[in-house]
């Protein structure tokens, strides 16, 4: 699990033959999990200057490669008993999205993003979402495209500041949004209620 904090941002060394190395400060262990660009990978090889991840033909085909290039946010995975900041990230990229347009508002920036209308239901208002691993929050959902408003700090640490129009990005929606659509749609309507949704709820 992640917290959608960004960590560093390491330099992509090489990519090719489905994996990824990249140039860090961070160490982490063989094994270990660390989301790159929002996508939970698992480190296959270490090197004097960083690490090598592995990713599956199923992960190539739900990211967006091309952002592999270049910076990349990482973020280890969380240790047991860490302070719990950001959002409940899993590191699983729903979809792709597209950057429509960015507006300077003075001390803040308003990104609009198109996503496939199929997702909008997963992005409720003011719910979390993880933009290439960095978590957010949803302050307008249309009917095929969300906004966010970005805060100048996040826009100068991370890659928000070389986004323009036309870029994408990975998407991964609210995990709560996620679970109780698929109980929604996958129960017959005898079987649950809003008891039992409130329920569930309350387990999370």
């Amino acid at each position: 699990m992640f917290t959608g904090l960004i960590r560093e941002m390491a330099m992509v060394k090489n990519f090719g033959q489905n994996r990824l190395s990249l140039k860090a400060a961070y160490k982490p262990k063989l094994g270990d999990s660390i989301a790159i660009n929002g996508t939970c990978l698992s480190v296959v090889t270490l090197d004097n200057d960083g690490f090598t991840v592995e990713l599956s033909p199923e992960t190539l085909t739900h990211i967006a490669t091309e952002k592999l290039k270049g910076h990349v946010h990482i973020e280890p995975a969380m240790m047991m008993g860490e302070r719990f900041e950001g959002h409940i990230v899993q590191g699983h990229i729903d979809t792709i999205g597209t950057i429509d347009s960015i507006a300077d508002n003075g001390n803040s920036f308003d990104v609009i993003i198109s996503v496939d209308p199929k997702f909008i239901t997963l992005i409720p208002p003011k719910g979390s979402i993880a933009i290439d691993g960095v978590s957010l929050t949803v302050n307008e959902v249309l009917k095929d495209s969300f906004r966010l408003t970005i805060i100048p700090i996040t826009m100068r640490e991370t890659l928000f500041g070389t986004y323009k129009k036309g870029t994408r990005v990975n998407i991964e929606t609210d995990v709560f949004a996620r679970y109780m659509h698929h109980i929604m749609n996958t129960s017959k309507k005898s079987d649950l209620s809003w008891n039992d949704v409130e329920r569930i709820s309350a387990l999370y």
